[in-house]
C-alpha cells in the first residue's frame, strides 16, 4: 500500500486519542487538495501510527481469475473492521471460493500467525466477474497478514499471487498458472504460484516466478529472510505418438497423402477395411510435424494447463476421442468453459477414428473451427473464445461390416444400410476434408515382410520441414490458411490448366470450398517437388484427393 485512503486515516487518528501532534494533524489533512507534499506527510503519519502499534486493517493483493486464456485480473481487498467475529467473501463467489475462510482460518493458525479477531470482509473486484477454485486461498491468506501487519505490503507490490491452501499450510497446485504468467509478463508483474503449477509457467519468457512449498516459507521470502526459489521450466511430457512411418507396410498412396496432409497442414479422410493400416498412418503423422514456433508452443502448454493433470507436450498433440464423446467433450463447455478436444488438439492433430460412429451433431459442431481456427463458447455469465486451429484426420469403413469393394472378402451390408452408414456425414464436412483416400489391403508378399526398406519419419519430416519453410517464407502461412483473396496469386492459372479446372468442376460437381481447398493443395504438392508454378500433374493429383472415397465403390 503506497497510501491509507482519508476516511480511514480519519478513524486511525480518532482511535488512538493521542496528544502527538503529527497525528492529530491527520484530521486537518482530510478534504484537501492532494498533492506532493501533502501526500509525503500522509506516508509519514502512517508510518508513525504504525511505529505506535497501530496495525493496518486494509490491504490489497492482486491476482487472476480462471477465465480461458485471458486469466482476466483480480483485486483481492481484505478489510478488518470493529464488532462481532465474522469472515465474509464477496464479489461473486463460487461455492469453492466461499469456503476458503476456512481454509485459510486453518492454514493460518497452523502456520503459527495470528488470525485476528475481528469482522473480516473479502471483496474480489471486480464484482460482477465469476470466480471459482481454490485459486484465490493463498491472495486472500497473504491479504490478512498485510493487514494485520504481519507481512509488510510493499512485498505485494507488482505480485499476482495464485495458489490453494491446505490445512496445515501447504501450497497446492491450481490451472491456469500457465494463462496467468502470461498476462502478468506482459504488464511487468512478477508470479507466486505452487509448486506442480510454477514449473509449468516457468516456461513463459520475461515473467518472474517464485514458489514456496507452504504459507511459512513463502512468507520468510518476502519477508527477505528466505531465498525465493525461481522455478525452472519443467520437463516436456513424452509425446502422444511415437509410430514411426517406416513401420507402415505398402499403402505407398496413403504415405503420400499423409505427406501432403502434413506439409500443408491439409485435413486427410482415409476410408478402407478394416486392418489396412488407418490408424497407424494417422499415429505417424505427429511425427513429421516440424517443431511448434515458441509462440505456439506457449499457447499449446496454455491450453493444456487447464485440464487437470494437464502437462506440457513433447511435440505437438494427438488427441484421439472415443466415438462416443459428446458435443461438449469435443467442443468445450460447462458453466464457466472449459476447452475440448478441439483445442487441446491446436497446433497438432485431432483423429476421429470410426468416424461415422460419432455422433452427426457432434461431427458438424467442427465445421466452424475448422474455418475460423477458433471456438467460440458463450454462457449467461461468460463468453471465451479459445484457439483451435487443428489437423483433422478421420478414418472410416466403406460400409457397416466394414467390405464393401474389398477384392477378398464379400459384404454382407445392403444397399440401404450402406447408403444410411455413409449419410452420418454431413456433405459439408465432407467438403472440408482436403484429401479423401481409399485404401486397399496390402499384398500377402508385404505383409511378410518386403525387401525394401519404407522411409522413415526422420527422412519424411525433412521434406516437409522445407515445404514449410518455403510457404512461411512466401505467405508466412501454410497453404491451408492461404485466404481466398492470395490463392489468385500464388495459385495462378494458364489458359489450359483453367480448362482442367473448368472440367474438373462439372465432372465431380466441386463447390467453391472445393475449388479452393484444390487449388491450396495442389499448391502444397508443388511446394513439395520446390516447383515456382502449377502444372496440370500437379492439379490432376491433387484433383484425385477431391474424390468423394466413402461413395459407393
Amino acid at each position: 500500500m503506497n497510501s491509507w485512503p482519508n476516511w480511514k486515516i480519519r478513524a486511525w487518528a480518532t482511535a488512538t486519542r493521542s496528544t502527538d501532534p503529527d497525528q492529530n494533524t491527520v484530521i486537518e489533512w482530510v478534504g484537501q487538495t492532494p498533492d506532493r507534499e501533502a501526500q509525503r506527510r500522509r506516508d509519514a503519519a502512517r508510518v508513525k501510527l504504525e511505529a505506535h502499534g497501530r496495525a493496518m486493517s486494509y490491504s490489497v493483493v492482486c491476482s487472476r481469475a480462471n477465465q480461458g486464456l485471458n486469466a482476466p485480473p483480480v483485486r483481492v481487498e481484505v478489510d478488518l473492521a470493529n464488532g462481532l467475529p465474522a469472515f465474509t467473501v464477496v464479489g461473486m463467489p463460487e461455492t469453492a471460493v466461499r469456503e476458503s475462510k476456512d481454509r485459510v482460518r486453518s492454514a493460518l493458525l497452523n502456520s503459527h500467525f495470528e488470525f485476528p479477531d475481528r469482522r473480516i470482509t473479502v471483496n474480489l473486484a471486480p464484482a460482477d466477474l465469476p470466480k471459482g477454485g481454490g485459486r484465490f486461498d493463498l491472495p486472500i491468506a497473504l491479504g490478512i497478514l498485510a493487514a494485520t501487519n504481519q507481512l509488510p505490503a510493499q512485498a505485494l507490490l507488482q505480485t499476482d499471487c495464485l495458489g490453494e491452501l491446505a490445512l496445515d499450510g501447504g501450497l497446492r497446485p491450481v490451472r491456469g498458472g500457465v494463462a496467468a504468467a502470461l498476462a502478468a509478463g506482459r504488464e511487468g508483474h512478477r508470479v507466486i504460484l505452487p509448486p506442480g503449477t510454477a514449473e509449468r509457467a516457468a516456461q513463459v519468457p520475461n515473467t518472474e516466478i517464485l514458489s514456496a512449498p507452504d504459507l511459512l516459507t513463502l512468507c520468510a521470502v518476502l519477508r527477505g529472510r528466505h531465498e525465493g526459489r525461481v522455478c525452472a521450466s519443467a520437463e516436456p511430457a513424452p509425446a502422444a505418438s511415437s509410430r514411426d512411418l517406416g513401420e507402415v507396410i505398402g499403402q505407398h498412396a496413403a504415405r503420400r497423402a499423409l505427406e501432403i496432409a502434413a506439409a500443408g497442414g491439409h485435413n486427410l479422410l482415409l476410408v478402407g477395411p478394416p486392418g489396412t493400416g488407418k490408424s497407424l498412418l494417422a499415429s505417424c503423422l505427429p511425427g513429421i510435424l516440424p517443431q511448434p514456433g515458441p509462440q505456439e508452443l506457449l499457447e499449446i502448454l496454455a491450453l493444456h494447463d487447464l485440464q487437470p493433470g494437464g502437462s506440457a507436450p513433447a511435440r505437438r498433440p494427438f488427441r484421439a476421442p472415443h466415438h462416443s464423446a459428446s458435443a461438449a467433450a469435443m467442443i468445450g463447455g460447462g458453466s464457466i468453459p472449459q476447452p475440448g478436444e478441439a483445442s487441446l488438439a491446436h497446433g497438432g492433430v485431432l483423429f476421429l477414428d470410426e468416424l461415422p460412429e460419432f455422433s452427426r451433431h457432434t461431427l458438424d459442431m467442427l465445421r466452424e473451427p475448422m474455418e475460423t481456427g477458433e471456438v467460440s463458447l458463450a454462457r449467461a455469465r461468460c463468453r471465451l473464445q479459445y484457439p483451435a486451429r487443428f489437423q483433422l484426420i478421420a478414418a472410416m469403413n466403406p460400409c457397416p461390416c466394414g467390405f464393401a469393394g474389398d477384392t477378398q472378402r464379400a459384404c454382407s451390408c445392403t444397399a440401404a444400410r450402406r447408403d444410411s452408414y455413409r449419410a452420418r456425414v454431413s456433405g459439408p464436412l465432407l467438403d472440408r476434408l482436403d484429401l479423401q483416400l481409399r485404401m486397399e489391403r496390402s499384398d500377402a508378399g508385404n505383409l511378410l515382410g518386403s525387401t525394401e526398406l519404407a522411409e522413415s519419419s526422420a527422412q519424411v519430416s525433412e521434406r516437409v520441414a522445407a515445404a514449410h519453410a518455403l510457404q512461411w517464407a512466401r505467405q508466412g502461412c501454410p497453404n491451408a490458411s492461404l485466404q481466398s483473396a492470395d490463392l489468385m496469386h500464388h495459385c495462378a492459372l494458364t489458359a489450359p490448366q483453367r480448362k482442367l479446372m473448368e472440367s474438373a468442376i462439372e465432372r465431380l460437381h466441386l463447390s467453391a470450398r472445393g475449388v479452393h481447398r484444390c487449388l491450396r493443395l495442389a499448391r502444397t504438392i508443388a511446394d513439395l517437388a520446390r516447383q515456382p508454378h502449377l502444372d496440370e500433374a500437379v492439379l490432376g493429383e491433387a484433383l484425385s484427393y477431391r474424390v468423394d472415397a466413402a461413395a459407393k465403390p
